[in-house]
């Protein structure tokens, strides 16, 4: 459900459409927007708290967007602007499937999203609580973020047990599957904190000296991704499997197109979709 539901959420970080609605309300800038959109539902808060909810953006970038952001735009002005972006991007993705089929999506995804255990879980606790949106995409996207953020949250704890710092689970992600000379600026990591991260890898049994995962590592970043779908999962229990089948049903044209606006390299981590050239996919490497 999360490879539905998380490219809903997503077009918000990628769409045109999306940053233009953030830079109407002053947040210039891709980061701008993307903090303040993404730690509005928190209320005005300092950078403390959101590098621990978001936790493996380096403190020093987190502190370059908070609190200053909160000059430029209220969080009430980015939670506007983070709605209506989202919005017209659904808009320009959905327009050729019927309306009943957009309202019965929203009503479903919607309900699993109010389904959520919100207990230890601040994201999805603040996003959950946001009102409840007026027309059928406003209403789909809204719950699509809850949804992963509530999940998001589960993952962060299921991560803080493995004892590995921030940086030392993006340094340690690049050397499986992912790039560092992507992921090193995004994250706002220096050389010297990264370098130093990887040697506490090696010594912590994560990285080989020849800088390869260990069976160890392997198995343990397992575990933490069983945890993370097991406390994703009270939704889909709750609202059942034949329910939970047909939100599936409905969400898979929805997730295929917004996916052609995610960039192959964006740390996501969707899993290739069988059978879907999108242009993500035309991108990625071979």
């Amino acid at each position: 459900m999360w490879t539905l539901y998380e490219p809903v959420h997503a077009v918000t970080y990628f769409h045109p459409r999306a940053r233009a609605a953030f830079e109407a309300v002053g947040l210039r800038g891709y980061w701008r927007g993307y903090f303040a959109g993404r730690a509005a539902p928190l209320g005005p808060v300092d950078a403390p708290a959101v590098t621990a909810a978001f936790f493996s953006f380096a403190p020093a970038m987190v502190a370059r967007a908070l609190p200053s952001v909160w000059r430029l735009a209220t969080p009430e002005e980015a939670l506007r602007a983070r709605l209506t972006g989202g919005v017209q991007a659904l808009a320009e993705f959905t327009y050729e499937l019927p309306e009943a089929h957009l309202v019965e999506a929203a009503d479903l995804l919607e309900e699993a999203a109010g389904l959520v255990d919100t207990a230890g879980r601040v994201l999805g606790a603040v996003n959950a609580a946001l009102p409840r949106g007026e027309y059928p995409l406003a209403r789909l996207w809204q719950a699509a973020a809850t949804l992963r953020e509530h999940r998001g949250d589960g993952h962060v704890a299921a991560l803080v047990t493995t004892g590995l710092e921030p940086v030392e689970v993006v340094a340690w992600r690049c050397r499986v599957d992912q790039s560092r000379e992507f992921h090193q600026p995004a994250r706002g990591w220096t050389d010297e904190q990264w370098t130093a991260a990887e040697q506490r890898l090696v010594d912590k049994g994560w990285l080989t000296d020849d800088m390869d995962p260990t069976p160890y590592a392997t198995e343990t970043f397992r575990v933490v991704e069983e945890a993370t779908d097991r406390a994703a999962a009270g939704p889909w229990r709750a609202l059942g499997a034949e329910r939970t089948a047909r939100l599936r049903e409905l969400l898979e044209p929805i997730a295929t197109r917004c996916r052609t606006i995610i960039p192959a390299k964006a740390p996501i981590g969707l899993p290739a979709q069988r059978g879907v050239a999108t242009d993500a996919a035309a991108r990625a490497p071979r």
